[in-house]
């Protein structure tokens, strides 16, 4: 039987009605479930006082309780597969057959608890999922023609204002265009501190006002916001099955194939019915079954409270075994937020034109570096004018034209290959620069260089406490960079990392990360730039930060949405937690059902008891992966 995080609600065993947060949709499962243990509790006390019309009860509550296992039974059977229905069915029947009527009646009691106790562990799993889904308001108010008016949220347009009130969730994606007040994102980061927005703020739906009015400009609304993407990848992922999940399910199949037949071996053995049912009843996959994929959906609920988002039970599987983290440095170790410090002309070239052509060829890059010119040129009144057009080149800079001259600004690769000279005042000046660690980045027009630019980027202040939490768990973490090797050994030292890979383009990323796959490395790439989509791909995780780029989160499989690198030895710890309990599931399992099998063969176990080993084990194993519940 396959049991996907998407199907959770209904796992190995009676198919019940799906759950809620507040409990069964359909009562019906309920009043099944009390009146089955009634009966099987009157069948009980019946058969130890020797009162025979009592069995009538069991034999009722037998084939009404049992309803629905007949039911998935005759299912199974018409598409020609065996479940732990068809062994359950075998199980009932049979003892009726044999006049063990309150053995029947037991039996299809704990199948219904079994069942209840799954689908509630599992709805318990999914909570936060379930959540997500329920924080966007299907109503807002909106200002039109001078009137505001409460509408469904779908009909927003972009560009139309929202209303929002102290208390109330943000419904879109937007700008405050009126109001200020304090507002929580941790639907959206995971973080629960509420931040001050102010005009010309951006807010993101999902979002709680907790003071103020709020009047915001709507940008996106529905599933293109920032929440609508989270909830895509939440239903994506329930889609995507780790290798273990795929095992289990193989395993609860082989199982119940192998409980049958040996229970046929046994009957042919020993010619003993009664044995032969408890064989069928004290086997159980169930605990495999619903346990992998509720230990998967607990990790992956409890990480996206905290703002991280796994697209994938295979990743969760895929992390628990990493044992290198592979960093990028802008924008990931570092704050991803550099200033200017130096600006350098060369050739009679003031330091006004070289922020200008700079900012002219980088106003339409979201590079880090290109959002510190662009802030600079502002600071200082360099602000170009006039139509331009900009060609990127991934790990070398940006040729531009503007007001019908050739702009480059890059690195000295890109001015090389666009053959600009480099003089040696232009080298002293670079050269002293890198020296104090700052980045650099040259600027050329009409074919001559013609400025230097120093940047520098502040470290994040969790970068050198996650690195040191990752060694503690006996994982290397690497960095890898396109800057200067100056700069990178400044970055590496103060975030505790030894091995520094710099001056890289984005093959050469890629290259490294393939090299070390080849030694047997299992690797986890942290990035946040179109640098390092390709880097992100071919590791076997990547992880993107949600302040990067749309291409880096495409690339991810797992989003950090907010740019928390202490949030990844967390990852790490939960994966293995997750993992670990799926193991100790499996191997419970068999060892159970094992010495349950032995017993019940032997004739040991009667299939009252088989019955209760049967549920407890299975009780066990469903808690067991319920304890990664948070």
């Amino acid at each position: 039987m396959s049991v996907s995080i998407g199907e959770l609600p209904v796992v190995i065993g009676t198919r019940v009605s799906p759950f809620t947060e507040s409990g069964p949709k359909n009562r019906k499962d309920e009043i099944r479930l009390v009146l089955m243990g009634v009966a099987a509790l009157v069948s009980y006390l019946g058969l130890l006082h020797g009162i025979t019309p009592v069995d009538f009860v069991a034999i009722g509550a037998s084939i009404i309780g049992g309803y629905p296992v007949f039911v998935e039974t005759f299912r199974a059977l018409r598409h020609r597969s065996i479940n732990m229905e068809v062994s359950m069915t075998v199980a009932i029947v049979a003892s009726l057959l044999v006049a063990q009527f309150t053995a029947a009646v037991v039996v299809t009691f704990f199948v219904l608890l079994s069942e209840f106790i799954e689908s509630y562990a599992v709805d318990k799993g999914r909570a936060t999922i379930l959540k997500l889904e329920k924080s966007v308001p299907r109503r807002a108010l909106v200002r039109r023609n001078g009137a505001e008016v409460e509408t469904d949220v779908e009909t927003i347009q972009s560009g139309e204002v929202v209303i929002v009130r102290d208390g109330e969730r943000i419904p879109v994606d937007g700008v405050i265009v009126r109001g200020s007040g304090f507002v929580n994102q941790s639907a959206i980061t995971g973080e629960a501190l509420a931040v001050e927005k102010t005009n010309g703020s951006r807010v993101f739906a999902g979002s709680v006002d907790e003071s103020g009015v709020l009047e915001v400009q709507t940008e996106k609304v529905g599933s293109e916001t920032v929440f609508g993407q989270i909830i895509k990848l939440v239903e994506e992922a329930e889609n995507r099955k780790a290798p273990i999940q795929k095992l289990s399910d193989k395993l609860a199949t082989w199982l119940v194939e192998f409980t049958i037949a040996f229970a046929a071996i046994t009957f042919i053995i020993t010619r003993n019915l009664i044995s032969t049912i408890s064989v069928i009843v004290v086997a159980g996959a169930c605990g495999v079954a619903a346990g992998t994929p509720l230990a998967i959906v607990a990790v992956m609920g409890g990480l996206a409270k905290k703002g991280v988002i796994v697209k994938g039970g295979v990743y969760v599987q895929e992390m628990s075994k990493i044992d290198t983290v592979v960093i990028d440095k802008t924008g990931t170790l570092t704050l991803g937020d550099p200033e200017v410090t130096d600006i350098v002309g060369l050739d009679c070239c003031s330091q006004k034109q070289v922020l200008t052509y700079a900012a002219a060829a980088e106003k339409l890059s979201s590079h880090p570096l290109a959002r510190a010119i662009a802030a600079k040129a502002q600071e200082l009144g360099a602000n170009p004018t006039g139509s331009l057009s900009s060609d990127y080149l991934a790990g070398k800079g940006i040729i531009s034209t503007y007001q019908g001259e050739r702009v480059l600004v890059g690195n000295s690769i890109l001015m090389t290959e666009q053959n600009i000279p480099i003089s040696d005042d232009a080298q002293a000046t670079i050269t002293n620069k890198v020296s104090e660690g700052k980045t650099t980045v040259m600027v050329a027009h009409g074919g001559h260089a013609c400025g230097v630019i120093g940047i520098s980027d502040k470290i994040r202040n969790e970068s050198r406490t996650a690195v040191q939490e990752l060694g503690k768990m006996g994982i290397s973490t690497i960095m890898l960079t396109g800057d200067n090797k100056f700069a990178a050994k400044r970055v590496g030292e103060q975030a505790g990392i030894r091995q520094v890979y710099a001056e890289l383009l984005p093959p050469d990323k890629v290259s490294i990360i393939e090299r070390l796959s080849e030694t047997g490395q299992k690797i986890a790439m942290v990035g946040d730039g179109i640098n390092d989509a390709p880097a992100l791909a071919r590791a076997n995780v990547g992880i993107g930060m949600g302040a990067g780029t749309d291409i880096a989160i495409e690339e991810a499989d797992i989003v950090l949405m907010t740019n928390d690198l202490g949030k990844i030895p967390a990852i790490v710890r939960a994966s293995k937690q997750a993992y670990g309990v799926i193991l100790q599931n499996f191997y419970g399992t068999l060892i159970v059902d094992g010495i349950g099998l032995a017993l019940a063969f032997d004739g040991l176990l009667n299939p009252l008891f088989a019955a209760g080993i049967h549920v407890v084990s299975e009780l066990v194993f469903i808690l067991n992966s319920a304890r990664l519940i948070r």
